[in-house]
């Protein structure tokens, strides 16, 4: 009774839903699917190609590169060991011990 009166309709008319399921499992589906669409070629796979670069850079290194570590330090490699390298900081002579994955850039052939 409220709801005729509040819209003007029988109340099995305002409770029926729609029955027809066109869509099926597809329907369903495809959020999912064109989400892990976006997550894969946004995100998973550009940070893969960076990951590879970034390797590949650390391979490479060699005595004398100049480097730039992620939490700032400049220096100048000194020895290439198999998860570290040894890196002259300062022309007194400071040397620290770098693990490799800490490197962010690597620059030139130093110029002594």
């Amino acid at each position: 009774m409220v709801s005729t009166l509040l819209f003007g309709l029988p109340p099995f008319l305002l409770v029926a839903g729609d029955t027809d399921s066109s869509g099926g499992i597809f329907g369903l589906l495809l959020p999912f699917v064109l989400i892990f669409g976006v997550f894969y070629f946004f995100i998973y796979r550009p940070q893969q190609k960076r990951e590879q670069e970034h390797n590949e850079m650390v391979k490479q290194l060699q005595k004398g590169d100049q480097i730039v570590t992620i939490g700032g330090i400049h220096g100048t490699v000194r020895r290439v060991d198999d998860d570290s390298i040894l890196a002259q900081v300062d022309s007194n002579g400071v040397k620290l011990r770098i693990d490799k994955q800490a490197i962010s850039s690597v620059g030139g052939q130093d110029k002594e």
